[in-house]
């Protein structure tokens, strides 16, 4: 008699499943890699053949890949798994299988990053656990780089050839001369704004990064100039235009920290940059903008999610030197978002109030969503980047007593206590930024008038690349350290494309002008622009200011205009420089 003898296939040892579950995730990190450099490669593409709108779609396209990989990646972990996903002692020996995995790796700090960002989606870890995350680097050094070089030195010549060589040397990731618009014209003006800036010294030197970089329309050789015996240098960048089938021009240059600052700034698109070596890249580019942080590096290169990484170390490190408590941060009352920061550090957080003041009707979900098209969008020069952190844990004594009080009776739903322990499970991190209000009321006449100035140009630039802010009270932008406003209250605005500019009809009667109420017709998504000086409150010299050089924001042509340009494709380019530092006279606006 025959018997079909069935089982079960035996269970993974802990070992076998620690090994498999760390090379998936080691897999899909060498897949994401792999992805990201492929659109990181297409930036030379898109600038020599000025496709700007596919250049837009792959700054797009990266930025949602981590995502979509770690998507990927959880429902695999979850399969392997099954019953056993949530045994932390399992996910210790995934870790060292995974660290083991990556120890050779050129990339090891992002991978690391990458783990950390598996262990959260599965565990929703309040602060940090050693045991199942990288919260510090498990590399006392980084692995073997020898054959990485990020920069290149140019010296030896006249200033004139060094620059030439530069520009087309294809080491440096430069151009063929054919592929230039007038290139020695353009040299000799850099020259000259180069002797300029140095004028005691012939024997300069260039050190600049070996790999272009790639944002919007625009491309740049990034490094530093070295003068004499090293003790007197500056950061440097040049910066590259397409505008037409004519060639490449040297639009640019950009010299010392202020204005290269500018060109790395949290309130840009990230750069596509290819960087064999992130750890050496970040490094070097420290050293030619030392003011800069290394998170700031690394976001500015793309790499967001370790610089949220580097970002969280470097606050711990400053929490455990620090005694200060959180306050309330400066400025009015915020209706939908709760603000408040560490005195010591230049930081804000905020967290999404439970219930929303009148006349706001938000909901929590729309919140997050226009977060996440500023994070998504091109940010002009004109958003403050917002990091989303999870999960925080804070000790309860580093917070002022009014404001703990305030967290826990507004924020109830993100804030709760635990023990000694003040736990947040979801806050969006900014850079501190002085409120334009509070800048305006306390400005000499003629720094209020340039701020004014400039706020009237960030709400034009924000409309050049399609957003309309919503509310364009000055409490909601804010002065940078360089002198720049920018915007940094997102629950309103929206595509400028989606709203209906309107004139201010015309009142028929006595009886219509006079009226409290609206006697015609609005519909959701009109807007008159003529309403808008009624609320902005500007003092004397601000609103001046405004009225000078920026009356047509309160015209719905304007307005109309841009849109028209928008849907036609046709997208103003929004420098990140002033025209000052532009070596050859274009129409298009700076910012």
């Amino acid at each position: 008699m025959n018997q079909t003898l069935s089982s079960a296939p035996a269970p993974l040892t802990d070992s076998r499943m620690a090994a498999l579950c760390a090379e998936t995730a080691r897999n899909a990190f060498v897949d994401y890699e792999a992805h990201f450099h492929e659109i990181t490669l297409r930036g030379r593409e898109r600038f020599l053949t000025r496709d700007w709108s596919a250049s837009f779609e792959d700054a797009a396209e990266r930025l949602r890949l981590y995502s979509r990989t770690l998507d990927g990646l959880t429902s695999q972990i979850r399969e392997l798994m099954g019953a056993r996903l949530c045994e932390r002692s399992l996910w210790s020996a995934i870790k060292a299988v995974y660290s083991s995995l990556i120890a050779q790796a050129i990339r090891w700090e992002v991978a690391e990053s990458f783990f950390n960002s598996l262990t959260r989606r599965v565990f929703a870890t309040e602060g940090v656990d050693q045991a199942i995350e990288f919260v510090d680097t498990d590399f006392d050094a980084p692995p073997p780089t020898a054959d990485i070089e990020v920069s290149q030195v140019y010296s030896g010549a006249p200033l004139p050839e060094l620059l030439l060589r530069l520009l087309i040397d294809a080491k440096a990731g430069g151009f063929p001369e054919e592929s230039w618009s007038n290139l020695r014209g353009a040299v000799a003006s850099a020259v000259e704004r180069l002797t300029s800036a140095f004028p005691d010294h012939t024997d300069l030197k260039l050190e600049m990064a070996r790999s272009v970089f790639y944002r919007g329309m625009g491309a740049y050789l990034v490094g530093r100039i070295v003068a004499g015996d090293g003790n007197n240098s500056a950061p440097i960048a040049f910066c590259l235009r397409h505008p037409d089938a004519s060639g490449i021009t040297l639009d640019a240059l950009l010299i010392g920290e202020a204005d290269l600052g500018v060109l790395f700034s949290y309130t840009r698109a990230y750069f596509r940059v290819e960087a064999p070596s992130p750890h050496e890249l970040v490094r070097w580019l420290g050293e030619v903008m030392p003011r800069k942080r290394i998170a700031d590096l690394y976001n500015a290169i793309g790499h967001n999610r370790h610089a949220k990484t580097e970002f969280y170390r470097q606050f711990v490190r400053h929490l455990q030197k620090s005694d200060d408590c959180f306050v309330t941060a400066e400025g009015t009352r915020g209706m939908v978002m709760l603000v408040f920061t560490l005195p010591s550090h230049d930081v804000v957080f905020k967290l999404i109030r439970d219930h929303f003041a009148f006349p706001k009707e938000s909901t929590r979900e729309h919140v997050m969503r226009q977060y996440r098209l500023v994070f998504e969008h091109d940010r002009a020069g004109r958003m403050v980047e917002a990091h989303e952190f999870e999960h925080l844990r804070i000790a309860r004594n580093r917070f002022e007593p009014a404001l703990l009080e305030e967290l826990l009776r507004d924020t109830s739903e993100t804030v709760r206590l635990d023990g000694d322990d003040v736990v947040i499970a979801h806050a969006y991190v900014e850079r501190r930024i002085r409120p334009l209000n509070l800048y305006l009321n306390e400005a000499a006449p003629d720094a209020a008038y340039a701020a004014a100035r400039d706020y009237g140009q960030s709400i034009k630039d924000l409309a050049a690349s399609n957003i309309f802010t919503g509310d364009l009270l000055t409490k909601n932008f804010g002065v940078t350290r360089q002198g720049r406003v920018v915007f940094y209250d997102y629950d309103e605005l929206c595509l400028l494309t989606e709203c209906n500019f309107r004139a201010m009809p015309q009142a028929r009667s006595h009886e219509e002008e006079m009226s409290a109420e609206p006697w015609f017709s609005v519909r959701e998504g009109d807007i008159f622009p003529e309403e808008f000086p009624n609320f902005l409150s500007l003092p004397g010299r601000a609103h001046a200011a405004i009225m000078e050089h920026h009356a047509d924001l309160f015209r719905p042509d304007f307005w109309r205009a841009t849109q028209e340009k928008l849907r036609e494709g046709d997208w103003p380019e929004l420098f990140p420089y002033r025209q000052e530092r532009r070596l050859r006279a274009r129409e298009p606006r700076s910012t």
